[in-house]
């Protein structure tokens, strides 16, 4: 099927980026482009089916979504390419680096789901950071439940700054989104398989995420033998909002170490 995606020009490697569920590849080059920014990386933003400009054609599964990213990687891409994603499209990532190892070199994922179960998570209990009085009084009531657990870095400049992404891009498919969301598929079939991927890898997790924690993704690394785990205090779901600059250091790292394992 077709993607709507948005290709940088230039002569180094590609790094296909994969949104936040329910987020467009205007929110995600928002998200990660300043960490690109400076180097030789060639980010290419994607919109997945029923996101963005993305059409939701299929069935509303997450195995479906992820081998339209494959089809799109097969037709678009010279695999291998490095994958980076958020949250859900971290998850993704992850899971086509199990399936089609082929077409991945290495890994960049931020705040990846582990599992899609919400009650099989492993999430903080400690208790939230201290926040100015009023910090969410910009957020419309429907999100501010979403946002009081998502976000650590807890000021009115990060949560305007998540808004403004979560409004960007085009409108997507609401009613696709919740199929997906809330359906038997949302799952994928091998998200508890240990495939071990022996490419360069960077989790990065926020110490603060309410949504999907910080415990699952270390667990997690022993799929990852050259895998480089990051827990950040002071951030939260919406970590590349939240702590840039970090962000934008440890992925440098990772491309240093890309690029290392490319010339061996």
């Amino acid at each position: 099927m077709s993607l709507a995606f948005d290709r940088s020009a230039g002569d180094g490697p590609e790094v296909v980026c994969l949104p936040m569920f329910s987020m467009t590849r205007v929110a995600t080059a928002a998200a990660f482009g300043p960490a690109f920014a400076g180097t030789d990386a060639r980010p290419t933003y994607l919109d997945l089916p029923g996101h963005g400009d993305s059409p939701a054609t299929g069935p509303a599964t997450s195995q479906a979504v992820l081998e339209s990213v494959c089809g799109w990687l097969d037709h678009h891409a010279q695999a291998p390419v490095l994958l980076a994603g958020a949250s859900y499209g971290a998850y993704l990532a992850a899971g086509i680096a199990r399936q089609r190892p082929e077409l991945v070199r290495g890994l960049l994922l931020v705040c990846p789901g582990i599992t899609i179960a919400h009650d099989s998570r492993d999430l903080p209990d400690a208790p939230p950071l201290d926040a100015p009085t009023g910090w969410l009084d910009a957020a419309p009531d429907a999100l501010r439940a979403h946002l009081d657990a998502a976000v650590g870095h807890r000021t009115p400049g990060v949560v305007a700054t998540v808004l403004a992404a979560l409004g960007s891009g085009g409108a997507g498919d609401a009613t696709f989104q919740e199929e997906l969301r809330t359906g038997p598929g949302y799952a994928l079939p091998d998200e508890n398989v240990d495939v071990v991927f022996d490419g360069p890898v960077s989790v990065i997790t926020g110490r603060q995420d309410g949504i999907v924690g910080y415990a699952d993704q270390f667990r997690a690394m022993r799929r990852y033998p050259r895998g480089t785990y990051s827990v950040l205090d002071g951030a939260g779901h919406y970590l590349p909002f939240e702590q840039p600059a970090l962000l934008r250091s440890l992925t440098q790292d990772w491309l240093l170490r890309a690029r290392m394992t490319a010339i061996r």
